[in-house]
């Protein structure tokens, strides 16, 4: 079993009312490693001056990290089964929209991976192998109820 922990660290300024929800939704994201990542509510939800639009929002992670795992999935396949990567690059898309039941959530994630092999190259059949397979052992992919879509161009 392994456990991981990230540090969400917000403070209210003093000349801040509050209960009046005129305060900044900009925080930080500590992670063990020692990286810190400006974060915020997305501007999409919360419009500046409340929120920070050049920081990373929850939203916004949620599909990176869903990318990255996949990404690095797909890494580990393709190197055993002999296809050297020599670059990898996705632009994920995320939507935020009612539920069945009514509420906001990110139901689907698109995942659009451009792959550049060193030598020999998968055909289609079994690129689409590769994705499949690192979709099903994404641990990410795994924990959530989003659908994650992968799309190749």
């Amino acid at each position: 079993m392994s456990h991981y922990q990230a540090t969400v660290l917000w403070q209210r300024p003093p000349d801040v009312a509050f209960t009046d929800s005129r305060y900044s939704r900009a925080h930080l994201w500590r992670f063990d490693g020692g990286v810190e990542v400006p974060a915020s509510a997305s501007p999409h939800i919360v419009p500046p001056p409340f929120s920070a639009p050049e920081a990373v929002d929850p939203e916004e992670a949620y599909v990176a990290a869903l990318a990255s795992c996949h990404m690095l999935t797909f890494l580990s396949i393709a190197a055993k089964r002999g296809f050297a990567v020599d670059r990898y690059s996705d632009t994920a898309e995320g939507v935020m929209e009612k539920n069945a039941e009514g509420r906001l959530a990110v139901t689907r994630v698109v995942l659009n991976p451009r792959v550049t092999y060193a030598g020999p190259a998968p055909d289609r059949a079994a690129e689409e192998a590769l994705h499949h397979a690192a979709h099903e052992q994404c641990f990410l992919a795994n924990s959530v109820k989003t659908t994650v879509e992968t799309r190749l161009g």
